[in-house]
Parts: C-alpha cells; sequence; structure tokens
C-alpha cells in the first residue's frame, strides 16, 4: 500500500478537497471551503495546513465564530444541503461560541462540519491557556459541550483516527435523515502529528444520494389511507424542498383536490399562486390553512418535524377521525404524531403515490371551499399591505412594498427571529422557488445577517440576498456584515427597527403579564425600564465598517434606498424605522406557553384558565 507521509491537519485539508456529492447524476464538489478565527488552538495545526498546502479549498476569515458558522448553515442551505463549508476555531471560548450555531443546524438538519481546536492530547503542558478543567474527567473539554447538539462527534486523540472520523463524518453529512452539525475536535497537539496514511484515503470519493422508494406493500397501504379520506391535507415541509419535491407535490394537490399548508423550511418550494396552496400553516401561519386543518380528516405531513408551530402545539388538528401519514426520509420523524410511517424520498414517494391514486381516480371532497378560503385569506393579506399606519411605516406595509413592488421575484429573503418570521409566513408570496430561506427550527436570533451572507456566497452574482432583521436581531449578531465588506459580498440588509423585542413583549402582555424589559428604554424615575425609548442610528453603525447605509422613515426613502442599494459593489443596510405592535396578530391558532398557576394579576390567572381549556383539546403524542 502506498503512504503518504504529512500532519494529521494536512491530511485533513487533503480529505476535505476531494469529497463529491452525487444527486440525480449530477456531481458537484462537496465541501467548498472553510470558515475561520485562528487561535492557539488550530493556527500551527490546521492553520498552517490550509496556508502551507496545495487546495482548491476556499478560505474565508470570519469574526465571531457563531457568526461564521451561521454563514455556513446559510451557504448549506440556500444550496439545499449540497454544498457545504467547514469551520474551525480556536480552543475555549472560541470553540463554545459555535455551540449554538452547531445547535441551530442541527435542529434544522443542514450539514456543517465543525472543526474546533482542543487541549493537548497528551496532556503534559496542562491546563493550558482557555482549558476548562474537570477534577474528576480529565478526558472532558469545552468541545464536550457540543455532543448535545451534534449528529455525530469525535475527538482525535492521534493522527490515525482522522480516516475512520472524516469517513463516517461523510456518512452523516450527507445522509439526509441523518445529517446537521457534525463536530471533530482536534487536539492541538494531534493536529501536527503526522502519520503515513494510505494514498487511497485522498482519492475522490463520491457520496451518492439514492432516493429512497416506497416498496409496493407500503405504497399500497399509503394509497388506501388517502383513497379512504374526504378531506385530507397535506404539510409541505423542508424535505419537500431538499428532495426538489415542489413539482410533483404540486401535482398530487392539484390532481386530487388536496389543499396543502406551508412551514417556514417549506414554504416557496411551491409558488404561493398554486389554487391549493394555502399558504403558513400553525402558530405563524394563516387563517386559511388553520381553517381548513381543523377539520381535515387525514393529515399527509411530506418532509416536516412537525413541531409545535406547525401543528399550533397539536390543537390544530381537532377532527375526532383525523389520521396521521408521514413521508419522511428520517424514521425518527415520520413517527410523530402518532403517525402511519412513510420511510421514503420526499419526491420518489409522491411519484409513486401520484400514478398509485390516479389509478383509482381519486378526488377530495373539498369542492369550491378551498378555493373560497383561499380568495378570503389573499384578500386579508392585500389589506395588511396596503393599510397605512397613521403613527408611521408599519412592519405589514413596509413587507408589502417590498414584496409587491421593490424586489425582484427571484431575489433571496432571510430572516429568522422575532415578529418578521411570523409575519412572513402569514403574508409573504414566492412567485420562484428557494426564494424563502428561513430558519425557525431554532430560531437563533444572529442568524439572519450572517446566513445571508452566506446565502449571498451560494447564489453568486445571480440573484441579491436580502436579510431581513429586526433591530433585537442586529445588535445581537452582525459581525460577518464587516466579513462582506472584505470580501466584497453585495447583500442587502434591511432591519426593521420598532424599539426591541416587540414579539416577546406581545408574548408576555398576552398572559396578562405587566410589559416589562423587552423594549428598548431607559430606566425611569423609579429606576425601571419603562422610561423614553433609546433612539439608536443602526445606519450609522453599519457605516463605521463601510458598509453603505440608509435611514428609511417614509416608503419614498425606502424605494430610494432599495433602488440605489441594487448597483452597489458591496454590503447594504437599510435602517427602517417601523411603528411598534405593527406586525400581524394570530388567526385560528395556539401556541402552548407556560402561564403561571398562582398569581396576584387577575389577568395571569385568566390567561392560566384558558391555557387549561385549550389544553383539553390537544392531541397528547
Amino acid at each position: 500500500m502506498k503512504t503518504i507521509r504529512m500532519t494529521m491537519a494536512q491530511a485533513l485539508v487533503r480529505f476535505l478537497d476531494n469529497q463529491y456529492l452525487e444527486v440525480d447524476g449530477e456531481e458537484t464538489r462537496f465541501v467548498e471551503g472553510i470558515f475561520g478565527i485562528f487561535g492557539h488552538g488550530n493556527v500551527v495545526g490546521l492553520g498552517e495546513a490550509i496556508v502551507e498546502t496545495d487546495h482548491n479549498l476556499i478560505f474565508r476569515q470570519g469574526k465571531n465564530e457563531q457568526a461564521m458558522a451561521h454563514a455556513a448553515i446559510g451557504f448549506a442551505k440556500q444550496n439545499n444541503r449540497r454544498r457545504i463549508y467547514a469551520v474551525t476555531s480556536s480552543v475555549g471560548p472560541g470553540a463554545l461560541n459555535m455551540v449554538t450555531a452547531a445547535g441551530t443546524a442541527t435542529v434544522n438538519r443542514i450539514p456543517v462540519l465543525f472543526l474546533p481546536g482542543d487541549t493537548y492530547a497528551c496532556r503534559q503542558p496542562d491546563p493550558v491557556l482557555q482549558q476548562v478543567e474537570h477534577d474528576t474527567d480529565l478526558n472532558v473539554t469545552a468541545n464536550d459541550a457540543f455532543k448535545a447538539v451534534s449528529r455525530y462527534w469525535d475527538r482525535l486523540a492521534r493522527p490515525e483516527q482522522l480516516m475512520s472520523a472524516m469517513i463516517n463524518a461523510m456518512r452523516v453529512l450527507t445522509d439526509p435523515a441523518q445529517t446537521g452539525a457534525v463536530t471533530i475536535a482536534l487536539p492541538q497537539d494531534s493536529q501536527a502529528e503526522s502519520w503515513d496514511y494510505p494514498e487511497s484515503f485522498f482519492r475522490k470519493r463520491v457520496h451518492h444520494l439514492d432516493r429512497r422508494p416506497l416498496t409496493d406493500s407500503a405504497l399500497e397501504r399509503l394509497t388506501d389511507l388517502v383513497a379512504e379520506s374526504r378531506n385530507p391535507i397535506m404539510v409541505c415541509g423542508g424535505g419537500v424542498r431538499y428532495s426538489g419535491a415542489g413539482e410533483v407535490f404540486g401535482n398530487v394537490a392539484q390532481t386530487f383536490g388536496i389543499p396543502f399548508g406551508e412551514t417556514q423550511a417549506g414554504k416557496g418550494t411551491v409558488a404561493w399562486d398554486h389554487p391549493w396552496n394555502l399558504g403558513g400553516i400553525g402558530v405563524t401561519g394563516g387563517e386559511a390553512a388553520n381553517v381548513i386543518a381543523r377539520d381535515a380528516d387525514l393529515l399527509i405531513a411530506v418532509g416536516t418535524r412537525l413541531g409545535d408551530f406547525t401543528t399550533a402545539s397539536k390543537i390544530a388538528f381537532q377532527n375526532p377521525r383525523l389520521k396521521v401519514i408521514g413521508i419522511n426520509v428520517s424514521s425518527f420523524d415520520a413517527y410523530k404524531m402518532d403517525a402511519e410511517p412513510f420511510i421514503a424520498d420526499a419526491r420518489t414517494a409522491l411519484e409513486q403515490l401520484l400514478q398509485s391514486l390516479g389509478a383509482r381516480g381519486y378526488c377530495s371532497n373539498y369542492g369550491d371551499t378551498v378555493k373560497r378560503t383561499r380568495e378570503a385569506w389573499n384578500a386579508e393579506v392585500d389589506r395588511l399591505y396596503s393599510t397605512d399606519d397613521p403613527k408611521g411605516l408599519s412592519q405589514t406595509r413596509v413587507l408589502g412594498e417590498l414584496n409587491e413592488k421593490l424586489l425582484e421575484p427571484h431575489d433571496v429573503v432571510v430572516s429568522a427571529s422575532g415578529s418578521l418570521p411570523g409575519d412572513m409566513q402569514r403574508v409573504w408570496r414566492c412567485r420562484e422557488r428557494d426564494t424563502y430561506h428561513m430558519e425557525y427550527g431554532f430560531s437563533c436570533m444572529g442568524y439572519e445577517i450572517n446566513a445571508a451572507y452566506g446565502a449571498q456566497i451560494a447564489v453568486g452574482d445571480a440573484r441579491r440576498v436580502y436579510s431581513l432583521v429586526g433591530d433585537g436581531g442586529f445588535v445581537m449578531l452582525h459581525s460577518e456584515l464587516l466579513s462582506a465588506v472584505q470580501e466584497g459580498i453585495p447583500f442587502t440588509v434591511i432591519v426593521f427597527d420598532n424599539h426591541g423585542f416587540q414579539v416577546i413583549d406581545n408574548l408576555q402582555t398576552n398572559q396578562g403579564i405587566s410589559s416589562y424589559a423587552n423594549e428598548w428604554r431607559r430606566r425611569d424615575a423609579a429606576g425601571k425600564l419603562l422610561g423614553d425609548y433609546l433612539d439608536v442610528d443602526y445606519a450609522a453603525i453599519a457605516r463605521g465598517y463601510g458598509a453603505t447605509a440608509f435611514r428609511v422613515e417614509t416608503l419614498e426613502e425606502l424605494r430610494s434606498a432599495i433602488a440605489e442599494g441594487r448597483s452597489v459593489d458591496g454590503p447594504v443596510v437599510i435602517d427602517v424605522k417601523v411603528t411598534e405592535k405593527s406586525m400581524t396578530g394570530g388567526y385560528e391558532s395556539w401556541w402552548r406557553v407556560g402561564v403561571p398557576e398562582v398569581s396576584s394579576r387577575t389577568s395571569v390567572r385568566d390567561a392560566r384558565k384558558d391555557l387549561e381549556k385549550h389544553l383539553k383539546k390537544v392531541r397528547q403524542f
């Protein structure tokens, strides 16, 4: 066997440079590059390998470890999980900064390879700078924190362990049923140690995404269940998008008269004007989907995790005869809500169902009910888009202007937290696929700007990416805005400044609790955070980084800023001052939150009674 003597870090870089993914006959390079911040845990090991060896990986310098990992997630998500970045940091705080991003990747089923530096495997210089010590287990380091949020985790105490670790890493990263964060902890001494690696380890490796079909018996069971229903509803989850199943999903709905609601990850996979598309479903859904879901006798959940926002904490489906079907590549997800599980690729399973159910001449029993429900909801969206707020620019008015007039149909919008995800799932009209990019599995504040940077890298010059972020999300984390200035990446950040965490203030007050500590307010004479609003100039902050920026308070200023921003060769920030509490309300939905059983406030006690009333209606599992 021919071997090559290399350090573990050098071998890692060479291995990553030779990974490919094949889907439906199309082969692409799987690992485009590495986001990194160098420190004493990785600069002389992996850093040396990146700088000094010959490879095709693109290295992008991060400014905050969590933020650059969000950029990697945004890149992989926008590429529908077919291309990825790795991320590397130093030991201690650098590594721990990435744990939140690892959780975001895993919850959303997005592949990202985390390569945190680690303390010495040999232990000779312990405790090193930034080392977390456990006096009962010296094997534990800060990187053990990744275990809870990684789909695969390993620590390479010896250089030869790289081979089995990386093969397993690729197994998980390229498996649609298992993918998420993969963490390979790299002790700084073993990074620099050498080994005689077999040449075969560095060969071009093509990982094949083979679509899993339904067995004949499973297809017959699935067809029977759908054929027996009169009022079914489908849910379009992220798995529909990642499988490339949007067209056949729409065909199933159209052919058999089956309406469908969209999750945040599935939204935009089928165009908003499809006659059976009811829009968002669940807590942040619209009235159309939630009304139809309430009485449905069959739920066909395709490629969805069935999170509490999608199911309205399992109260959305009230028909006592409801049956649930789970079509998913992940058996874990397919079994949720006591569903009849069908473990299969979404596109392949729907293609099989289209043919099998078509042979039976099936049609639902909705008549023109869905059409009338859609028309009523679209009229409500039109109202929200066009209604002016006498106090200033409302959030929904700005969204309407962007969606209907200012952005191109192929532009990509990115968001994640606050009130914007709810508003956008309800009212944003997607005209082209892969233009709605929402992280709402973790709803991680700070994702919006940094992931948009990664998404813009993914789409290149063909489309413009817009990060829609609240002022709370902007303040939380926007460090890769500086990286975008450095790299000349032209994406646009639209900051909706409504003076703080207004969506949480709504949650607080809607449960009868006094409004407190969720808005940007100064202290009043009594020492409480109930004084005047802070006036923050987010455009000035952006200009300080070197970005082009605008402060907007009118629709005319917004139109001018969007138009001018399109021609800027670099990042643009538009600071839009919107009125407080101008987001959408709930539409036939409910969300379970822990309201106190005991309180001195009558309004809180009333909210508790309302919770207990709803709990009598929820599905228990």
